[in-house]
């Protein structure tokens, strides 16, 4: 029954498909509303900004550009039913924002757990944390086994999805996306706020 919800919500995103990205050549103007780009003359929507221009923001947070890995390029957006693009899993993630992070308290540790992250990891490019608004950190994300029938599997080889802290140091989690359409979010958690048991 899920998946159905899964596939409707997929295929109603996929009736809006998202924004084009102009060539390089194209002369640069003001960044739309939402817009954000990716290095050096890339763009999406109507605006092409040139590396270097104001820092991008969602939800009022700003984005923090300087951990994002370069050369990322926008995918194409082909809905496939399987979960494997931004236009299939964007609206699930933007409706589970709440979800993206987990805080518990286990075996004398605070364990940050990114799992709902990770299971929507094909239609993401890059992921960053930052705990207590420190530094924020690139976290590297497993690779999609397309060779299985769901390409968003977590195997053993893929590590951990948590990340370890002292024992009630965590007090507050911010965690950025770069969706594979180049499209980011951001969103800040305080601690009572996605502690589990």
């Amino acid at each position: 029954m899920l998946d159905f919800i899964f596939a409707v919500v997929a295929m109603a995103a996929a009736a809006n498909p998202p924004e084009t990205v102009t060539a390089p050549n194209d002369p640069p103007q003001s960044a739309a509303s939402g817009s954000v780009v990716i290095g050096e003359g890339v763009s999406i929507g109507s605006a092409t900004l040139i590396e270097g221009s104001p820092a991008a923001t969602a939800g009022g947070l700003e984005i923090d550009q300087s951990v994002i890995p370069k050369g990322l390029a926008a995918e194409a957006q082909t809905p496939t039913g399987k979960f494997t693009t931004a236009v299939e899993v964007k609206p699930i993630l933007e409706a589970t924002k709440a979800n993206w992070v987990a805080l518990r308290d286990y075996g004398g540790n605070d364990l940050v757990y990114v799992s709902h992250l990770w299971a929507w990891r094909c239609g993401l490019s890059a992921m960053a944390i930052s705990i207590n608004d420190g530094a924020m950190e690139n976290l590297p994300l497993p690779k999609c086994h397309t060779e299985y029938r769901s390409a968003n599997v977590i195997l053993e080889e893929d590590g951990l999805p948590y990340l370890t802290y002292p024992q009630g140091s965590v007090e507050r989690v911010t965690v950025q996306i770069v969706y594979d359409d180049l499209t980011q979010d951001i969103a800040t958690f305080a601690s009572n706020e996605i502690r589990i048991p």
